[in-house]
């Protein structure tokens, strides 16, 4: 009788695709907090004085309890120990606190320095830190749902289909922060916006739990996964294919979140476009993953070839920050193009690389595989965005009008670069592991 439940509940799409809609709800308004100060560089300068390296401090802050304290692995062996519904609720709530913390900052001024950094900017941060612990253990977790529903159906495709909410979740906030500071003449009225979606967002993963728990006893019996042990860390960290695509994982990223973070800037500063509306250009970006990124899981999920469009993808990065890097065409609508192209490259590498761990990776050590993944990529996520920071004060100040400061992105876009190169590096070292160890990561990932 158990053995009919599961296939009901793991052979119908209506239920699936139901469980995937309502946990990438959640996501969709936590990347929208992720992102929603990208385009509140300028204004927090001219409002509070904020200089370069002080937004790069705020963006740093993603890693202080993620890398610095090693939560996030911690939370990984929580999830395989515990599963999915108990870790998702606590990720949803640490999102909530860190968020309300940055709401608090942003919307007042304060006087003094904590540890030697000026006390709005240190409570934006701590508030920054553990909304980021939040949302990358949401992160993880949403993916091991994602694998435990989908194994053996649309993978990529499902996974995609997440990615492009959580993107829309994005985009929303590059297109709608600044105009909606100016509507409520406040910095922090995005941000309120946005816990109030996270409140929203901890209300679906709640209905998702409910779906979860009549799913569980059942799949639990039948698939008959070794339980977790921590030893088994070890199995993960000693399996080369692991490190490549954790390697291939930050090198990409770092090369597109922390562009995102300084993108209404460089259009500002390079391409001329007013600061109201400077968001709107980098906005396309996400969009255009909201259809390409499905679209390139579902390539996957029929026809395989997931190394080689991981290659394609980190070659078009290549490709894309060179030109941004480059002195030419300064007019906003070739920006358009080329950030239109980073979305293709965006939707190509994730849509590849996250449904290929499960290829590497026993079921059992996934929630421990990808938190390690996740926290090689929040080194990057933390430390280039202060290293760009700390380059643009440093070397890229260029005269401004009055006390406006202006800024040249080259050296910062020659950095994104070389990135990018060594990601097609390590994608091209990925394939022939591949084809070594037999992973199938060029196959077709449906069975049925």
């Amino acid at each position: 009788m158990k053995d009919i439940i599961v296939r009901k509940l793991n052979d119908s799409k209506a239920v699936r695709w139901t469980v995937l809609i309502v946990v990438a709800f959640t996501m969709f308004f936590g990347y929208f907090i992720s992102d929603v100060m990208n385009p509140l560089m300028e204004l927090l300068q001219e409002e509070y004085n904020w200089s370069a390296s002080e937004y790069g401090l705020f963006n740093m802050a993603y890693g202080w309890l993620n890398v610095f304290l090693f939560m996030l692995i911690i939370g990984g062996i929580i999830l395989d120990k515990i599963g999915v519904r108990y870790t998702g609720i606590a990720s949803c709530i640490l999102m909530i606190i860190g968020c309300g913390l940055e709401y608090y900052a942003v919307s007042r001024g304060f006087d003094g320095t904590v540890f030697g950094i000026r006390t709005q900017v240190f409570i934006a941060c701590s508030g920054f830190a553990i909304f980021a612990l939040g949302i990358e253990m949401a992160g993880i977790t949403v993916t091991k749902v994602i694998t435990r529903w989908f194994k053996g159906y649309e993978m990529a495709l499902a996974m995609g289909v997440q990615v492009a909410i959580a993107r829309l979740g994005t985009a929303l906030a590059m297109a709608t922060s600044t105009p909606l500071t100016k509507f409520f003449d406040s910095l922090s009225a995005p941000i309120l916006l946005g816990l109030g979606g996270l409140c929203i967002g901890l209300i679906a993963y709640l209905v998702f739990c409910v779906m979860d728990r009549k799913l569980d006893a059942s799949i639990t019996e039948v698939e008959n996964d070794e339980p977790f042990k921590v030893r088994d860390i070890l199995s993960v960290i000693n399996n080369k294919g692991f490190w490549l695509v954790a390697i291939l994982c930050v090198l990409f990223y770092s090369a597109v979140f922390p562009f995102l973070k300084y993108a209404p800037s460089l259009m500002s500063n390079k391409y001329n476009v007013d600061s109201a509306f400077s968001g709107l250009i980098p906005s396309l970006l996400p969009l255009g993953t909201i259809l390409l990124t499905p679209l390139f899981g579902g390539i996957y999920d029929k026809k395989g070839k997931g190394a080689t469009i991981m290659i394609i993808g980190a070659s078009m990065l290549v490709a894309i920050h060179a030109l941004f890097a480059a002195p030419i065409l300064d007019v906003w609508w070739f920006a358009a193009i080329l950030t239109i192209l980073l979305g293709v490259s965006f939707s190509m590498v994730p849509s590849a690389m996250w449904p290929s761990v499960p290829k590497i990776i026993p079921q059992n050590q996934l929630g421990t595989a990808y938190a390690l993944i996740f926290w090689v990529q929040n080194i990057g996520l933390s430390l280039v965005p202060l290293l760009i920071g700390w380059v643009l004060d440093k070397y890229c100040i260029i005269a401004g009008e009055g006390d406006a400061i202006r800024y040249d992105y080259t050296i910062p876009m020659i950095l994104f670069t070389c990135f990018g190169l060594l990601a097609v590096f390590i994608a091209l070292l990925l394939k022939r592991e591949d084809r070594k160890k037999g992973y199938g990561l060029e196959k077709a990932n449906e069975v049925n």
